[in-house]
């Protein structure tokens, strides 16, 4: 009887967990910095400690990756029409957003003029609206009951497309740097092979020469979830460090914050009329509206101004609260169901 209910209590604790995992992996990871700020004999640390976090996150988000690329046929991997109109939606956007600024750097009206004193948030919708897939969207949609080959596709087509698009864009918007084309593309293209098509080439090798080892990973599936979850911890913890090192005007804030949740919120809407058409409703949903958020915060510092950084940290908390909402209904009706 004991036995009976250990197992029961250790089941309702790994239901908690998984329905609640973005709350605490938010929460936690707020409060990690907050401690830290708070806690001035370990800001000796503090060098190791970000260099820790920027080892361990992309091994994180590697192996993410790869367990999602095991669960995939190769000849899985088509382009479909829906991904191709979640695409245009973005990238239209984005140049929507970063012509109305060229325009007002160039231009002499008072117009011009308004944009230029508010660059910063149309330079948050630029960066809200083009940031790349999530690694970790495969590992959502899949627990949606999305389809993840589709998923991983895209992550692919955007982050490629991403990889020419902002460095066309960076020598227009900011005309007085050094940054060209060249070593725009390269330095994103350095960030997106090794987190994108290296765990591809990795899976399919596994998949071709090592099959028992192929069969264990796609059996652990839920193990990239646990991955994902403190991938996600990580991740909100260098949000909350951009925001409290940005100094910025409270008003600026704000603003930054609303055009961030207005951008999360028309992405995941549109990206699931998308869908819907096409009956990839969950699909074309996560695609557009789940961010890599730690690649969007580095092209803010990198190419364009460095309190972007707040935008891109902004967008993980808005887009996280929105998948807590929506894996919470999902579970709690598929429990409901099964009843």
């Amino acid at each position: 009887m004991n036995k009976m209910k250990k197992v029961s209590n250790t089941e309702s604790l790994l239901l908690f967990l998984k329905d609640w995992m973005l709350v605490i992996g938010i929460i936690t990871g707020i409060s990690a910095y907050l401690v830290y700020l708070r806690i001035p004999s370990i800001h000796e640390y503090g060098t190791i400690i970000e260099a820790s976090i920027h080892t361990i996150q992309p091994i994180l988000l590697f192996l993410m990756l790869f367990i999602s690329f095991c669960r995939i046929d190769p000849r899985q991997l088509v382009i479909k029409p829906w991904q191709i109109r979640n695409l245009s939606v973005q990238v239209l956007s984005f140049l929507l957003f970063a012509s109305a600024v060229i325009w007002g750097i160039h231009s002499q009206c008072k117009a011009a003029e308004w944009i230029v004193r508010n660059r910063l948030l149309f330079e948050t919708g630029m960066l809200c609206m083009i940031c790349p897939t999530a690694t970790s969207c495969a590992v959502v949609a899949g627990r949606l009951g999305g389809d993840i080959a589709q998923v991983v596709m895209y992550t692919i087509i955007i982050n490629l497309t991403v990889a020419l698009i902002v460095p066309l864009t960076v020598p227009l918007l900011y005309p007085d740097s050094e940054v060209t084309f060249i070593t725009s593309f390269v330095r994103i293209l350095s960030k997106v092979f090794p987190l994108l098509i290296l765990p591809c080439l990795t899976a399919w090798a596994v998949r071709a020469f090592m099959p028992r080892f192929h069969h264990w990973v796609s059996l652990h599936t839920n193990l990239a979830f646990y991955l994902w979850s403190i991938a996600l911890t990580l991740a909100v913890t260098i949000g909350t460090r951009a925001i409290v090192q940005s100094h910025c005007n409270i008003l600026l804030l704000v603003g930054m914050a609303l055009v961030s949740l207005f951008c999360c919120m028309f992405q995941f809407r549109i990206g699931g009329y998308i869908g819907r058409d096409y009956g990839c409703t969950v699909e074309g949903s996560q695609t557009l509206g789940q961010k890599n958020t730690v690649f969007g915060i580095w092209m803010g510092y990198t190419f364009w101004d460095p309190l972007l950084s707040v935008s891109g940290a902004m967008y993980n908390i808005w887009h996280n609260i929105r998948n807590t909402i929506q894996l919470y209904r999902h579970d709690h009706n598929s429990r409901t169901s099964s009843r």
